[in-house]
């Protein structure tokens, strides 16, 4: 991307944000990601624990049908990703977890 973008330029992510922390503050705090990158897209990510994946896309009425399933680090790491059109924003959810050990071997 070429040139440096204002703060306003990433509005539609910040309103998405704004949104989910009244909508949304009762489950548990996400990582978060602005980028003027992606200047359209709120990124939320959850580490450790895909429960919390699963929550906030049960809330947000995300069909289960339309989340990816990858691994990464030799198939040491679950990853969940969904993006979703929200508040004006691209919503990328992302939950990444640990095999069980038993499950690697």
């Amino acid at each position: 991307m070429s040139g440096t973008l204002a703060l306003d330029c990433l509005t539609a992510p910040l309103r998405a944000l704004r949104v989910l922390a009244l909508d949304f503050g009762h489950l548990p705090a996400p990582y978060v990601e602005v980028s003027t990158v992606y200047p359209d897209r709120l990124r939320l990510s959850f580490h450790d624990d895909l429960s919390v994946f699963e929550a906030w896309r049960e809330a947000l009425g995300v069909d289960p049908d339309t989340v990816d399933y990858g691994e990464q680090s030799a198939g040491q790491t679950r990853v969940l990703k969904v993006f979703v059109d929200f508040s004006g924003a691209v919503l990328e959810l992302t939950g990444y977890s640990d095999r069980p050990v038993a499950a690697v071997a």
